[in-house]
């Protein structure tokens, strides 16, 4: 089982197409991929990860934190994940890294995995529950979840919600 949430979610989507002893899987707000042939579009999603990448490495992390938690994909989450400064280096890397702006578009490529998606969003977020209703008719074995009253954040927004849904999905996938 491979599970991801946001930009692990995303890479779980790369894991998936790269093949791999995965029998199912459980995303949760992830990003196919932009669309757009715009070298500028792109230059501009690594040129703003580069900012926060800045930010989590040398800047006050509570102000890093405060600033990311008030996006508005992020900012009708009443429960906040915990996250330490002590991953600064890693935090700050996987903005560069894994940036949106460097990653290939997968739309075209969903149709290649194969085995038992649940793709995960909160009703509250709708860009993500946008791009999961355009991916879902792409994947041959994938089934929406829209988390009743969840933003972007489902395992913490709808912590018992979640795990029910995701223990449902497993029975059907074992049996």
């Amino acid at each position: 089982m491979l599970v991801g949430y946001s930009m692990g979610a995303r890479l779980a989507l790369h894991a998936l197409l790269d093949g791999g002893p995965w029998d199912a899987a459980v995303l949760v707000a992830p990003h196919p991929g932009l669309e757009s042939e715009s070298e500028s579009e792109r230059s501009a999603r690594r040129e703003s990860d580069a900012e926060w990448a800045g930010r989590a490495l040398t800047g006050d992390w509570r102000e890093f934190l405060a600033l990311w938690n008030a996006q508005p994909v992020l900012a009708d989450s009443e429960r906040l994940p915990p996250v330490s400064d002590l991953r600064r280096r890693e935090i700050a890397r996987s903005f560069i890294d894994w940036s949106l702006g460097a990653q290939e578009p997968l739309w075209e490529r969903l149709g290649e995995i194969r085995c038992p998606v649940l793709w995960c969003v909160g009703e509250r977020d709708g860009k993500f529950r946008a791009l999961a209703e355009r991916a879902l008719p792409l994947l041959p074995r994938g089934e929406l979840w829209v988390a009743p009253g969840s933003g972007h954040r489902v395992p913490w927004d709808v912590p018992e919600a979640f795990a029910a849904k995701v223990g449902e999905f497993l029975e059907r996938v074992r049996s």
